[in-house]
């Protein structure tokens, strides 16, 4: 029976999730950095665990629905654990009119999108790239796999597969996420509960992937198994209040207004739920003053089970658990012989750099300098006794000289690469089992065959090398710093400066990088152009994404 399956498989799934609790907790950025994801949701798992083993063995999946509603009311916790109270009250519920013994593929989707239309209800200002974006997700996959008459074995392991796809997209979603080089920390918690769930009813004993919950900031369409370090959130961007606060609420009046009174919640801070049925409700809100909004219910109804917390505190928890991590992780691991430190202003830039072999990406450019705290940061991050540094870029250079004087344990060098193609030259004869001032040497070698091309527009009225008049919006081809192409077509320009180029010093190899305003259409355009100009020489071409510039290109 239906009842049965949930009843056996729940239990297991909440343990899981309880297991990672903490693994969770790191991860939670949004809509705070306070760290208690992965601990609100097996709370609130955990009580629904309590409620439906108190029924009786042969309970039916209606009452069954009602203990995971009520349990997952009471228990609810945090932002997190009041939104998954609602998934879970509306699959539940929708699992309730299941008529066989077994649940069937039009079963699960039926529950799921009750799941969506529950949740959904709930929260005001639905988020994408978080819990709800994945329960969407996975709604849609079952209907898919509904519509191609796919058995309930296949639906669920379809929808496995689609919930931690779907977590590995909400750095795409959601910038915070990106910035901090983590998947959502709900939206994960949710496939674990999912994985959990379906692997014990096919006889798995609940474990689950080792799925990498941490993403490559610099490109947040990377695959999830290219790990990168959690980074530390010390700021407050997510929410300019402090605490959060939660309690069960009992209405006085069948006439309680539930949609005035979230509104209130609304003019009292954020992340504001209210949810529940008449009496009977679950409030949570991120507030400066808690003391008003409990006056304020207290003329509407009674209150219990309240809990205020900090989140400023618990983030500095948070932000201290990930660091004493990173100090283990880094004390456990051997030091290397040589480092490497980038600067990359693109995401494409950043993974072609690291396949040649750079250490740690520092993201910056020209509209955009690193700090000489941000390389000493990724100086100490190689953890190599020797570290290169490639600033690619000339104003970046002294940043990078002053944060090599200052490392302290670690022998560091600039190479003063001026372009990121600079820097892959570099890189191609980097010996990371050789000396410092062998691979200074070399790589100083390399950047000189380089020579560098880049495009870019004009945002005010100046004139080129030779004198000729350059206005705002033009598009202008730079060679070596100099403009020596103006048009306004990006194209033309481009090939016109590599013809320039080539008539100057015929090279054989051009490496090009489109930027972030240069699409694949236009792109291929362009290669097209440059083959038909240009038919010796060989053409090596990648996304850099590289913002301001739709290309930079470079000769050799």
């Amino acid at each position: 029976m239906i009842a049965n399956v949930v009843r056996n498989c729940f239990p297991v799934a909440a343990k899981v999730v309880a297991d990672k609790a903490d693994e969770i907790n790191k991860l939670n950025v949004f809509p705070v950095p306070d760290g208690d994801t992965g601990t609100n949701m097996s709370l609130t798992l955990g009580t629904v665990v309590g409620e439906i083993e108190s029924l009786p063995k042969d309970a039916s999946m209606a009452d069954i629905a009602k203990a995971i509603t009520h349990g997952s009311l009471m228990g609810a916790r945090g932002n997190s654990g009041v939104i998954t109270s609602q998934i879970l009250r509306g699959v539940a519920e929708g699992l309730v009119n299941a008529k066989g013994a077994q649940a069937t593929t039009a079963d699960i989707a039926a529950a799921l999108r009750n799941g969506v239309k529950v949740a959904f209800k709930a929260v005001r200002k639905p988020v994408e790239g978080t819990i709800l974006t994945v329960l969407k997700d996975v709604s849609a996959k079952a209907d898919q796999m509904e519509k191609g008459k796919a058995t309930p074995q296949e639906t669920l392991d379809a929808i496995v597969v689609e919930a931690y796809e779907s977590v590995a997209r909400t750095p795409d979603l959601l910038p915070v996420l990106k910035e901090n080089g983590v998947v959502d920390s709900g939206a994960f918690g949710l496939a674990t509960f999912i994985e959990a769930f379906v692997n014990a009813y096919e006889g798995k004993a609940g474990e689950v992937s080792d799925f990498k919950t941490t993403v490559d900031s610099s490109d947040a369409k990377a695959q999830v198994a290219n790990v990168v370090d959690i980074e530390i959130n010390d700021d407050w961007a997510g929410s300019q209040y402090r605490y959060c606060t939660e309690f069960l609420f009992h209405a006085d009046s069948p006439d309680f207004d539930e949609d005035a009174n979230l509104k209130y919640l609304a003019s009292m801070g954020d992340c504001e739920l209210l949810v529940g049925s008449n009496p009977d409700y679950k409030i949570h809100v991120h507030t400066n003053r808690p003391d008003r909004v409990l006056r304020h219910m207290l003329h509407r109804g009674q209150i219990y089970n309240v809990f205020v917390h900090n989140m400023d505190l618990e983030a500095q928890e948070r932000t201290e658990s990930i660091r004493e991590d990173k100090q283990a992780a880094k004390a456990d691991e051997p030091r290397k012989h040589m480092g490497f430190v980038a600067v990359a202003a693109g995401s494409g830039q950043a993974d072609i750099l690291k396949s040649l072999g750079v250490d740690v990406i520092v993201f910056g450019g020209q509209t955009m300098n690193p700090s000489t705290a941000d390389i000493l940061g990724a100086i100490e991050k190689c953890n190599a006794d020797n570290v290169i540094v490639l600033p690619d870029n000339g104003n970046i250079r002294m940043a990078s000289e002053a944060a090599v004087a200052a490392v302290e344990g670690v022998n560091a060098a600039v190479v003063p690469t001026k372009s990121v193609l600079q820097a892959f030259a570099a890189m191609f004869v980097a010996d990371p089992d050789g000396e410092l001032d062998a691979n200074v040497e070399d790589m100083n070698d390399a950047i000189a065959e380089v020579r560098d091309g880049e495009v870019t527009t004009a945002v005010r009225d100046s004139q080129a090398a030779d004198g000729t008049p350059i206005h705002d919006g033009d598009v202008m081809g730079i060679e070596g710093g100099a403009i020596e192409v103006v048009g306004n077509d990006v194209q033309k320009v481009t090939v016109d400066l590599i013809n320039r180029m080539q008539e100057e010093e015929e090279g054989d190899t051009l490496t090009i990088l489109a930027g972030e305003d240069l699409d694949d259409d236009a792109f291929q355009s362009l290669l097209d152009a440059i083959e038909e100009a240009q038919p010796d020489l060989e053409i090596d071409s990648h996304r850099g994404e590289q913002p301001l510039y739709p290309v930079v290109f470079s000769i050799e």
